[in-house]
């Protein structure tokens, strides 16, 4: 606890209050799971995170969970906090150091709501995905410095608009992220509230061939047959745009996962996918 403490780091914000990003908790069990505050894109707001670790010191490979989201205000302040234990669990037994970071406009952490796609008709998707992985991005950097993290190969797993954020990711000028697995990746579904239906498809593909462009990073793109909010039809499509953009990408259908396999992250089946998906 102690030696987690003395990492945090102290950000000012806007009006002159000391906000401590850093440990907030002492370590649990199951993976040392402990509450930290990370510096946002927001200077006035620190995200609620957690973090898992393997027993020692390391210093540890790092992996980085990126959330959903959606337009729905009252919805996303009443969003829990991610957690992703299945996943952040396999990840550490693999010996990564994971974190799971709460962006802006979410949950407890609330703040502004940095992400904000615009109407279902002209939705900017683009703009949309590069703020999330914005967000991703100094939640990375912030993480990096501390003295039981390794500096480089960073794997960053994105679901929904997480995944969404981690592909725009892909073409960032950072060399520390070495891969990416998204999990149904995307913004706008279910729309109204209806399964199987997007607001402006045609502008996601187009976007996702944007993230494309000057992708580096390799990309696991992996959908469940179930998917209610991105269909596997549809996110082919959309892979297909961000691999004729320039990006390389790995495109797996999965078998149906529960009610609604968007929701296949979250589940207990997702380790084996993770370990398949880190062997390529």
């Amino acid at each position: 606890m102690a030696a987690a403490l003395c990492c945090a780091i102290l950000f000012a914000a806007p009006a002159g209050a000391q906000v401590r990003s850093g440990a907030q908790s002492a370590e649990e069990n199951p993976a040392r799971r402990q509450l930290w505050q990370v510096p946002s894109p927001d200077a006035s707001v620190v995200s609620r995170a957690l973090l898992f670790r393997p027993p020692g010191e390391g210093p540890f490979f790092l992996a980085v969970i990126a959330h959903p989201s959606t337009q729905n205000a009252i919805r996303r302040a009443q969003m829990p906090q991610p957690e992703y234990r299945s996943l952040a669990l396999a990840l550490v037994a693999r010996g990564f150091a994971v974190l799971v970071p709460e962006r802006p406009g979410h949950g407890a952490t609330g703040g502004n709501y940095l992400e904000d796609q615009g109407g279902c008709a002209d939705a900017d998707y683009a703009k949309a995905g590069r703020a999330t992985a914005e967000a991703i991005r100094t939640a990375i950097d912030f993480i990096r410095a501390q003295p039981f993290v390794k500096k480089d190969s960073v794997v960053v797993v994105g679901h929904s608009a997480g995944g969404w954020g981690a592909l725009a990711l892909a073409g960032s000028s950072s060399k520390a992220v070495s891969r990416i697995i998204a999990f149904a990746p995307g913004r706008g579904g279910r729309a109204n509230d209806r399964p199987g239906e997007v607001c402006a498809p045609e502008r996601l593909i187009s976007a996702a061939g944007e993230f494309g462009k000057g992708a580096r990073v390799p990309v696991t793109w992996i959908v469940a047959e179930n998917d209610s909010y991105f269909s596997p039809a549809l996110s082919r499509r959309m892979a297909d745009a961000f691999r004729g953009g320039g990006g390389k990408v790995d495109f797996r259908v999965v078998p149906a996962s529960g009610d609604d396999g968007h929701w296949l992250a979250e589940g207990e089946g997702v380790a084996a996918l993770l370990s398949e998906a880190l062997k390529r």
